[in-house]
């Protein structure tokens, strides 16, 4: 399905230019990403009698995002005539891996290629009662938030559902996690129990790809994720908040990383376009929202920028002045290469985070989770994008131009 155009008015939001999904060579059709309806009107345009198609439609959805096969010979309720002319009109796909990456904390990195021929990243962190996937939604960020690496890259366009669902589905292939023959794995059962939107792009300027990605995500008789267990964090594009709260319904998180309209201006530049009053205004507004599901902050620890006993106390100040229900995540800066910001010393972070503790806030500090091999927060990009430093200074200096 073509690519939808962001529906966020303005002359400074960047559009991504809808375009439709690369052919494939071989003329076949990814089922990846398309939802029932779309399934099933594409298998009645590939010859299957239409009072058969919503049928065949529910059985190979159960095939694939239940039982995660990609071979349709393997599909043994469907008629042997059914699956042959499936497999020649169709392709259960799987992002083409370019390079796999394992921590020596066990986090894993994949460097995946898309049809035409960009590239992106997902990061897996395994924890003793969780795993957590960290899923992409645009090739490169129309973003320019300066401690971020990926914030340094070009936007090449949104990632479409069936390239956000299909990391979710290599994920699964790779920790074996479909269920075998009378086996019905729960997500409580699974390693990869929990998703964070939180790899490269801003998950709010693809809204219609991830509302329909993780739609097929939480669906009931397929991948069946609980939306408690998906996070979306943005970085404070205002006008989509409360729609993302209405339709999609996950958890919110949201990267703050300042309380002083000259600091995040400068580290987060949307902060010109959407202040920090209105960003906040808008969390307190956030549909589902309370203290059984409370709203994230992420807040990046900038050694003498944003670490202050003043920045914690102004923080607490304003999620209590909002009525917030609301936790702080501390993330220790990760370098990388070129970056002008320090991590603050962890004796200033642990002073940071009992303030706000003290208010009754939980503000745990995030323990970095595969650095070695540039896959902790903030250091996803793809790694056959080398930019000179003129460069990444003059892709900065365009996209704050775009905000000013």
């Amino acid at each position: 399905m073509p690519t939808a155009a962001m529906t966020i008015p303005g002359g400074t939001d960047p559009v991504p230019v809808p375009r439709a999904p690369t052919a494939r060579e071989d003329g076949r059709i990814d089922l990846v990403g398309l939802n029932k309806a779309e399934m099933a009107a594409a298998l009645v345009a590939a010859g299957v009698p239409e009072k058969q198609a919503k049928l065949r439609a529910k059985q190979v959805w159960h095939w694939i995002y239940h039982r995660g096969l990609t071979d349709f010979a393997g599909m043994t309720d469907i008629a042997k005539e059914t699956r042959a002319l499936l497999a020649e009109r169709f392709v259960v796909g799987r992002p083409e891996v370019t390079l796999q990456q394992v921590s020596t904390d066990g986090t894993r990195k994949w460097l995946l290629k898309t049809d035409d021929g960009n590239e992106y990243e997902m990061v897996f962190i395994p924890d003793a009662d969780r795993g957590t996937l960290c899923v992409s939604s645009q090739v490169g960020c129309t973003l320019n938030c300066r401690f971020c690496h990926t914030g340094t890259m070009k936007l090449v366009r949104n990632l479409t559902a069936g390239e956000i669902v299909g990391q979710v589905m290599l994920a699964r292939d790779t920790l074996g996690e479909w269920p075998q023959p009378g086996e019905d794995l729960t997500g409580e059962a699974r390693m990869l129990s929990n998703i964070v939107m939180m790899g490269m792009g801003e998950p709010l300027y693809n809204f219609d790809n991830v509302s329909k990605g993780l739609g097929i995500v939480m669906d009931e008789t397929g991948l069946a994720l609980s939306r408690r267990r998906i996070t979306l964090s943005t970085s404070g594009v205002v006008p989509m908040m409360a729609r993302a709260g209405e339709e999609i319904g996950v958890n919110l998180a949201v990267s703050l990383h300042a309380v002083t309209k000259d600091v995040r201006d400068e580290i987060v530049p949307i902060n010109r376009k959407y202040g920090i009053e209105e960003l906040l205004k808008a969390c307190a507004d956030y549909p589902g929202a309370n203290n059984a599901r409370r709203i994230t902050f992420e807040y990046v620890m900038l050694k003498d920028k944003n670490d202050s006993d003043e920045d914690a106390r102004e923080l607490v100040r304003l999620i209590r002045k909002y009525k917030l229900p609301a936790k702080v995540n501390l993330i220790p800066f990760n370098p990388w290469p070129g970056v002008a910001y320090e991590c603050s010393d962890d004796d200033r972070i642990a002073r940071f985070s009992d303030i706000i503790f003290k208010a009754g806030i939980s503000a745990p500090v995030r323990t970095p989770r595969g650095r070695d091999i540039m896959a902790a927060c903030g250091q996803l990009k793809s790694e056959s994008e080398r930019l000179s430093r003129a460069e990444l200074d003059r892709i900065a200096a365009e996209k704050q131009a775009a905000l000013a």
